[in-house]
């Protein structure tokens, strides 16, 4: 009798163990003895958003060292690029023209800052911490669609004449016209803060948060330079970049991409808005700052790039519609 008795030890033991393990699975928590389990708050996150962004920059020239020759009239009322010099002579015209001198363009300001609007979307995954479960944790991507960087001119200032008849004569100078766009994603991983009390979100109830993160901003931006002055279209370091029918023609730049990568620091505030224990309604702003973004002309290939402008700090201020799970 006791052999067959010790034969269904082995049986009470595995069913002891499967109980158990199916316990631990069910109930969120740690246990605390007696069949009773204490949920910590921990919750696995899911959310998706979207809305609207606006940008905003410092523009910054980052054409370096470019030297085009302009020719000015005997009485210094008209000044104009080396090429428009030649067709007016082709004309019949401007036959009392002296070279006047060199203008560095690096040393010229844009004309305009970055503005633009637009709109985002993102997603995110993470988890509430155990026992401090205000505080969550999210690993998220965002998308801030393309939006636009237009200027005509891109380049206007006065700047000093240097090696011609006019040499330390100043002139008002404009150059280049601008037409871009960039288009950013940002994966990030950020800490928030909901301020309620307990363990449980309460539902049917507002709960502000903060949240602070950092990030990695991947940046495709396009550029379209045109020629409207005359004046890029002799210089000889720019060839490689566009195509000309004949020597005195206007040079037609090739449409140019470039990928950059670059940090991103990111705050968000907001309030959120339970509508059941598990699902969550969101409205908060999340702003993101991106020390610079580059703008670059290429070659036909894309195998060489010049850098051509920058946009300085810039900032994303995404306005974003969210809804949150969490299970």
């Amino acid at each position: 009798m006791r052999s067959r008795n010790l034969l269904f030890l082995p049986i009470v033991l595995c069913a002891l163990v499967t109980g158990t393990a199916r316990a631990n699975w069910e109930y969120s928590g740690y246990y605390v003895g007696d069949g009773a389990y204490t949920d910590d708050g921990s919750r696995f996150i899911v959310s998706v958003r979207g809305g609207a962004s606006i940008g905003m920059g410092a523009i910054k020239n980052e054409i370096g060292e470019l030297t085009p020759l302009y020719y000015m009239s005997p009485d210094g009322s008209t000044i104009m690029s080396e090429l428009g010099y030649y067709q007016c002579q082709d004309r019949g015209e401007c036959m009392d023209f002296i070279p006047a001198g060199y203008v560095n363009l690096g040393d010229l300001p844009a004309t305009k800052d970055f503005e633009s609007f637009g709109f985002a979307a993102g997603a995110s995954v993470g988890w509430t911490i155990p026992n401090t479960p205000q505080w969550r944790v999210e690993l998220g991507w965002d998308h801030i669609m393309k939006s636009e960087y237009n200027a005509s001119p891109f380049i206007e200032g006065d700047a000093p004449l240097f090696s011609g008849d006019a040499a330390g004569a100043i002139a008002t100078i404009s150059s280049g016209a601008v037409q871009s766009s960039v288009e950013t994603d940002i994966i990030s991983v950020m800490a928030f803060y909901d301020f309620y009390d307990g363990i449980q979100k309460p539902a049917r109830q507002v709960i502000p948060y903060i949240g602070f993160g950092v990030g990695y901003a991947d940046i495709k931006t396009t550029l379209n330079l045109s020629d409207p002055y005359g004046d890029l279209s002799g210089i000889y370091e720019l060839l490689p970049y566009g195509v000309k029918e004949q020597s005195d023609d206007v040079i037609q730049f090739y449409r140019s991409e470039l990928s950059s990568a670059n940090i991103a620091g990111l705050l968000s505030l907001g309030l959120s808005y339970g509508i059941t224990e598990k699902m969550f309604f969101d409205i908060g702003a999340r702003v993101a700052y991106i020390p610079r973004i580059r703008w670059a002309l290429s070659n036909e290939d894309a195998s060489q790039h010049r850098d051509w402008f920058s946009a300085e700090n810039a900032i994303y201020a995404n306005i974003m519609l969210s809804l949150r799970f969490e299970f």
